[in-house]
């Protein structure tokens, strides 16, 4: 419950999180959080105005002597990723987020939390309310549809910012300061299909892959979860190459940032080869999850009889998507050489559909080195082409490339061992920054990121911890209150 959540300390940040929270804010639908967003500001009697595209910029003076420090420019974004499980009735376009407290940590009640980037939101929101913390000049800049394409920083035009630091509040460890990112681009395969009157003497079932950790396609992408459009197409292609089946539908994973914790199918079996094609199904099934046990212990692989579809897909191109998906490169393509244990090209086979004639397969390809990323993208491209896709690679953003020179670094990594008495860890990471983007605009601005701890975020497990959102507030605070001067 709100209420829960808002007696949480600080109270600041916690209760500006739950007014967010209230807000209903999809990317690419984010009208009321920008005019929730405007409406604050105007309400503090600050500078507010938003860009072209929607970005919301407001800005606060300075305290009482800290006049010559140099404005800081505190940077999260609007949008939250929407999933929810499956048995949960959840409208994200008309509620706001259900959450409560677990011991040490804030959830939501089946969907995702919007911590990410609710956490960072909500703590610039704290900072421009304040009248008793000390900081430098500030402007906040809070983007949209960071999740699903990176728009809002895209679309900011250089001159609309002042300030000469920028601090972005949306990492997921509060150990870590973070340094530099991964660039991305959406690979999306298409392609039509001629649909078939059914084979008489047939038996309908329906495949279902559920119980999925899911997860960042970034963060998460090393940890081995499955993928369940990649389990679906295994089934699916070890059944079409020993048993008759037909397939009359596949709708697997949702967003591209977002690692496919559900897939279903609906399929045919000669009435012949029915009783084969069930054992045979329930093996491999089983040797999956054995697979899998491990990192997904909550996996389930299940078929059941179904009422018979009206069409199914012709033989020919179901042994093109099948081979296709089977080909599709997913999870890490390359670790990083020059820093350790960075995954530096990745990707997420993240959105199979096969329906009513048409098939669409949506994956996110990651890289820290933009060639790379362009090696991989290519690489699908040519895969899915074999089977006879049209395919376009669009959405392209930059990574982050680290600034050893940063005089903010040199702050924040101060501050850290000074309060928490041990070194932070400054790393890259490999999911999608805005800083990278917002760079290319603003090459001479001095840029970080850090936040508090959240786990699962892309998925309705998301959780962020209490004690760490109070270490992050008070290291944020001490950064603010110590800035360079200009």
């Amino acid at each position: 419950m709100s209420s829960e959540v808002r007696a949480l300390t600080p109270k600041a940040i916690w209760n500006k999180f739950a007014d967010l929270n209230a807000v209903p804010r999809p990317s690419k639908k984010e009208e009321r959080v920008i005019q929730f967003m405007v409406d604050f500001g105007e309400g503090l009697n600050l500078e507010t105005f938003t860009d072209h595209v929607g970005n919301v910029i407001i800005r606060k003076k300075a305290t009482a002597g800290m006049e010559d420090r140099k404005c800081v420019t505190l940077q999260s974004h609007l949008d939250m990723v929407h999933q929810k499980n499956n048995d949960v009735t959840f409208d994200f376009d008309k509620q706001g987020i259900d959450m409560f407290v677990d011991e040490d940590w804030v959830k939501a009640k089946g969907t995702t939390l919007g911590a990410d980037n609710g956490m960072g939101v909500a703590a610039i929101m704290a900072l421009l309310e304040s009248v008793d913390i000390v900081h430098p000049p500030l402007e906040a800049l809070f983007t949209i549809d960071e999740e699903t394409g990176m728009t809002g920083a895209m679309g900011l035009k250089g001159g609309v910012l002042q300030g000469e630091i920028l601090l972005n509040l949306d990492t997921e460890e509060d150990d870590e300061i973070d340094i530099g990112c991964a660039g991305g681009i959406d690979v999306t395969a298409t392609r039509s299909y001629k649909e078939k009157s059914l084979p008489r003497a047939v038996k309908g079932y329906k495949i279902t892959v559920k119980g999925l950790n899911g997860g960042h396609s970034g963060m998460d992408i090393h940890k081995g979860l499955g993928n369940a459009n990649k389990i679906m197409n295994r089934l699916l292609y070890n059944a079409s190459i020993n048993h008759q089946i037909r397939i009359a539908m596949i709708d697997g994973g949702s967003l591209r940032n977002a690692i496919p914790r559900e897939s279903n199918a609906s399929i045919v079996v000669y009435n012949g080869q029915s009783d084969a094609f069930e054992e045979a199904f329930k093996i491999l099934a089983n040797t999956i999850k054995l697979e899998l046990v491990v990192t997904e212990p909550n996996l389930t692989i299940s078929i059941e009889e179904s009422k018979l579809p009206k069409k199914v897909m012709g033989l020919g191109a179901q042994e093109k998507v099948l081979k296709s998906i089977y080909a599709a490169h997913n999870g890490v393509y390359a670790m990083s050489a020059s820093i350790s244990d960075l995954v530096e090209t990745s990707n997420n086979v993240a959105r199979v559909i096969v329906k009513d004639g048409k098939i669409k397969v949506g994956c996110l390809t990651r890289s820290s080195v933009n060639t790379a990323k362009m090696d991989l993208a290519h690489a699908l491209t040519a895969t899915f082409e074999l089977g006879g896709f049209e395919v376009n690679c669009d959405g392209d953003y930059p990574g982050w490339n680290p600034n050893p020179n940063s005089v903010i670094l040199e702050v924040l990594k101060g501050k850290y061992e000074t309060i928490f008495n041990e070194k932070p860890r400054v790393v890259a990471c490999h999911a999608g920054l805005e800083c990278g983007i917002l760079g290319q605009n603003y090459p001479d601005m001095d840029m970080i990121s850090f936040g508090p701890t959240i786990r699962g975020a892309h998925s309705p497990d998301e959780r962020v911890q209490i004690s760490s959102v109070q270490k992050f507030w008070t290291y944020l605070l001490a950064i603010l209150a110590d800035s360079p001067k200009k």
